[in-house]
């Protein structure tokens, strides 16, 4: 399955070290604005070499339209896009062709297709990602019409956890530093154990949390298709993703009903609201008209640069040791991704509840 989506579709192609990443848009409203630098921007924040803590790889990410876009708007029509590969070293892979790599796809892969890509991870190599964050740009531009803000920070890294509810945060901050922390004390201590951490030939995992503001209440389906499992398939969709879990998750099970519940009241406007927001923004399947927040934890890189165990194709246990350019921690440049996910998400269920007005004139 390469398709995402029910009205707002990606497909998306293309392998690690082919020719390159690419996708086909279908379903974007017409008359959409097109901003094609923020477009690269968004694909600038995902790119590999982008700083000491990544990749060293080194790749310019730089997007070709092929179709779907008439004088900077969309026309309603599929976006076809590509992303070439150009700095692709798929020598640093020869000598994992007949190995499977611990915690990868290699096994799985070969399994399914009967052969697999080896280069790079193939298809399963987490570059297949940037076919989703320019289709999430495209559906932020198409959110931005509405209000609907959607901005991903990273939340932990090893044990190494931010303290302070979201509310609380400056996300002006988020890009000051690498790892995409706007907490600046705790961001130099996810950089040291990550700086340290790739020292030693290792690597490490964390947790991006998300926040969706300016949702309406009614978006979501009540039984199947319940907006928080449309997040959560998404988001597990992601490449070293783990666990998922919306509003006050896997914590609120520490806590009686009584504590737990979300109290309705009048707000000053009129409108009905909730005293806190425990549930996330999503109660029933359905937005409730507050912050949809949620919390996506990624797994530690399975590539180290230290000999593990394995076994090849003809089931002879051996060792072997990674080469090739590899980031020690993924949460930083995960961020985008999550954005990109969750914009797709919201935008595909306001087109289901047909709640958009595009302006073509």
């Amino acid at each position: 399955m390469n398709t995402f989506g029910n009205i707002f579709r990606l497909t998306s192609f293309g392998e690690s070290h082919g020719e390159a990443i690419g996708g086909v848009i279908d379903g974007c409203p017409p008359g959409i604005i097109v901003d094609k630098s923020f477009i690269q921007n968004e694909l600038n924040r995902r790119k590999p070499g982008q700083s000491h803590l990544t990749t060293s790889r080194r790749e310019a990410d730089e997007v070709e339209f092929l179709s779907g876009i008439f004088e900077g708007r969309t026309t309603g029509t599929p976006i076809g896009f590509i992303v070439r590969n150009t700095n692709a070293h798929s020598s640093d892979y020869d000598n994992l062709r007949d190995i499977f790599r611990p915690s990868h796809a290699d096994y799985t892969y070969l399994q399914k297709y009967g052969l697999r890509d080896h280069r790079g991870g193939g298809r399963s190599s987490a570059r297949e990602t940037v076919a989703r964050v320019v289709a999430g740009a495209f559906a932020k531009m198409a959110l931005k019409k509405s209000g609907i803000e959607i901005v991903a920070y990273t939340s932990q890294v090893g044990a190494i956890r931010l303290d302070k509810p979201y509310s609380e945060l400056d996300f002006s901050l988020l890009e000051s530093n690498p790892v995409r922390c706007p907490d600046p004390e705790k961001a130099q201590q996810m950089i040291d154990l990550i700086e340290t951490i790739k020292k030693e030939g290792d690597t490490i995992g964390g947790v991006v949390s998300c926040v969706c503001r300016g949702v309406p209440a009614g978006w979501g389906e009540p039984v199947f298709g319940k907006l928080h499992a449309a997040l959560g398939n998404a988001m597990l969709s992601i490449n070293a993703v783990k666990g998922f879990e919306y509003g006050m998750g896997f914590d609120g099970v520490r806590y009686k009903g009584s504590e737990m519940n979300d109290a309705f009241y009048r707000r000053p406007d009129g409108k009905t609201g909730v005293k806190t927001n425990h549930s996330g923004g999503i109660q029933g399947g359905i937005s409730n008209g507050e912050d949809i927040y949620f919390r996506v934890a990624f797994k530690p890189v399975a590539t180290l640069f230290k000999e593990q165990q394995t076994v090849d194709v003809a089931g002879n246990e051996i060792p072997f040791k990674a080469a090739g350019r590899h980031d020690p921690c993924v949460v930083s440049r995960a961020v985008p991704v999550v954005e990109a996910m969750a914009a797709m998400v919201i935008l595909d269920y306001a087109l289901l509840a047909d709640a958009l007005a595009f302006n073509t004139m």
